[in-house]
């Protein structure tokens, strides 16, 4: 019995006595809507949410418990809704206020959840709040980071050489307040001062707005930006300490990072917020709303977001492991200890959570190769704890072609035509495919805000219904098998099998054993599961086959010899229960 086993044991038998009395999110199934992209209702070429609610019963169709919905507020759209100028008003381009709350209604009724994305970071330079900032009002004057700068030889300069994500200094020069302000995104972007006071209130004030609106809970944006290293005496800030990735001034990876991210206040931002969320249940009753907060942090940082011993923090801080340290040549023990390493260090009593996409990231199947797309949703649908699916994932999505004349995210538009593929998210963001028709069905309009995905013809919605092994089928499959007891409720064991093979069992005591196997690579693999995990039953089934699959379901296998098909990930459940 190995040491990751003994681990992952603890884990589970923690996970399963929790689960007694389990809330919703802990073992749900998470789908992000990138609304833009997602269903245009007008014909504008723009989804929206009379679109999205269109879609709701889509989304109960294919199992999905709640849904993160990106921004939609009121914004000039210099970041796509991620620099917002007023938090409590829905942008005209997707629809108004009776339309969220329409949309609100009719997922109740579906019992599918809301999760509002949350950006607390920055706001708009077109917000309200930042205009009588740099206009000096006593109220506002210190609700974002400002500073003279330096002048030195006649020339005027940035308060350090701090460096924006989308490139350039970090710093903006405001001619009207005369004053730098940061950005640590776009210069349209301009960064909230979070060791003010009003401003937490103003932003714990959003929150309680959109809960009385009717939402499940928030996915926290940027959450690591939140805090800066503190000015000194002088008010002044330290420059962070060059990196030697580039050469290039402007480029983000410029400079190390120890100033600007990742700030020992930040996670306790995050626990005030549980407490609003967890006061208005108490006011309020209903099921626990729910904080999902991302950060690229180090592993060790993001487990103080779960909470301390004194303060509950966030019950889903995003699990980026296998986004961040997977690539096309990992092999099966890299897989392995980027699970079992999440699992042994979060903390006692919470619950693991899988992410592989998303909308800041090239599509799985085109990071990974098309024919590992079942791979990864078996992967994640059939690990402990919960799972977030970005849309079009279900029915394997790539990447779109976006030409340069095309492009328009500002992460890409700000460098150069020579790499702007390697910088831009457009992308991942192509108009959901849902039918073979016209638009691919995205919309009844002739353009669309980026150009539809070039194979809409083979992968979409419509024709993946009526093939039995397609992605969306095996998606749907792998959602009805959450439901199994052994899956829902039970302990785990991830093991490599060999550099090739990944092994997860899932077991619960007077229950079917479920087994996972994924081959991560283009052999053919044959496993004996024996030698994989003790005590197994000598007979199992097939539970889920894919279309690289020469079994069918139901198809009886012995436990001692099981032949995988290259990239063939398959689920197998014992004949007998244990």
């Amino acid at each position: 019995m190995t040491t990751w086993f003994g681990i992952v044991l603890l884990v589970g038998l923690g996970f399963l006595a929790v689960n007694a009395t389990a809330p919703w999110w802990q073992t749900a199934s998470f789908y992000q809507i990138y609304p833009r992209s997602f269903k245009d209702s007008d014909g504008n070429g723009v989804g929206d949410l009379n679109g999205v609610t269109e879609k709701l019963e889509y989304l109960k169709e294919i199992g999905v418990t709640a849904t993160w919905l990106s921004p939609f507020l009121l914004s000039p759209m210099a970041d796509f809704g991620y620099d917002i100028a007023d938090f409590k008003e829905v942008d005209p381009l997707f629809g108004t206020m009776e339309d969220f709350e329409n949309m609100v209604s009719r997922a109740k009724q579906l019992n599918v959840k809301i999760i509002l994305d949350f950006v607390p970071n920055h706001s708009s330079d077109d917000c309200d709040w930042f205009i009588r900032s740099a206009a000096g009002e006593e109220k506002y004057k210190d609700y974002y980071i400002w500073h003279p700068g330096f002048v030195e030889n006649g020339v005027r300069r940035p308060p350090s050489n701090w460096v924006s994500v989308f490139r350039g200094s970090a710093w903006e020069w405001h001619e009207g307040r005369q004053e730098y302000y940061l950005h640590q995104f776009h210069k349209k972007q301009p960064d909230f001062n979070f060791r003010n006071p009003v401003v937490r209130e103003e932003m714990n004030d959003v929150l309680r707005f959109w809960l009385e609106k009717g939402v499940d809970g928030f996915r926290v944006d940027a959450i690591y930006h939140a805090f800066e290293i503190q000015a000194d005496g002088n008010g002044n800030y330290p420059d962070e300490p060059r990196n030697d990735w580039t050469n290039d001034p402007d480029e983000y990876g410029y400079t190390h990072k120890i100033y600007t991210v990742d700030q020992p206040e930040t996670p306790h931002l995050v626990y005030e917020w549980r407490e609003i969320l967890d006061q208005f249940q108490a006011d309020n009753g209903g099921e626990e709303r729910i904080l999902m907060v991302e950060t690229w942090s180090p592993i060790e940082v993001v487990m103080h977001y779960y909470g301390n011993s004194t303060a509950e923090g966030a019950q889903i801080p995003f699990n980026f492991q296998l986004i961040s340290n997977l690539n096309r040549d990992s092999d099966a023990y890299h897989y392995e200890y980027l699970i079992n390493n999440w699992l042994s260090l979060m903390p006692n009593g919470k619950s693991a959570n899988w992410v592989i996409g998303n909308h800041d990231k090239n599509r799985v199947g085109s990071r990974f190769g098309a024919d590992r797309i079942d791979l990864f949703n078996i992967l994640l649908l059939t690990l402990p704890g919960c799972s977030i699916t970005y849309q079009g994932e279900e029915i394997g999505m790539l990447d779109g072609y976006v030409s340069w004349k095309d492009t328009v995210d500002p992460q890409a538009c700000n460098g150069y035509e020579e790499n702007y593929m390697a910088m831009s998210r457009d992308p991942a963001r192509t108009p959901m495919q849902w039918t073979d028709g016209n638009m691919a069905g995205f919309t009844t309009g002739s353009t669309t805000w980026l150009p539809i995905g070039q194979d809409y013809a083979q992968r979409n919605v419509q024709t993946e219904r009526g093939a039995a092994l397609s992605h969306l089928n095996v998606f749907k499959k792998l959602q009805q098998l959450r439901k199994e007891p052994a899956i829902q409720q039970g302990a785990a064991d991830v093991k490599a099998v060999s550099h090739y093979v990944l092994a997860n069992k899932r077991y619960l005591s007077g229950n079917y054993v479920y087994i996972s196997l994924l081959n991560i690579f283009d052999n053919i693999e044959n496993v004996n599961l024996h030698d994989v995990f003790d005590g197994l039953p000598d007979n199992f089934q097939y539970a889920l086959v894919t279309r690289k699959s020469i079994k069918q379901l139901g198809d009886k296998v012995s436990a001692s010899s099981v032949t995988l098909m290259p990239y063939e990930s398959i689920v197998l459940r014992s004949t007998t229960t244990v």
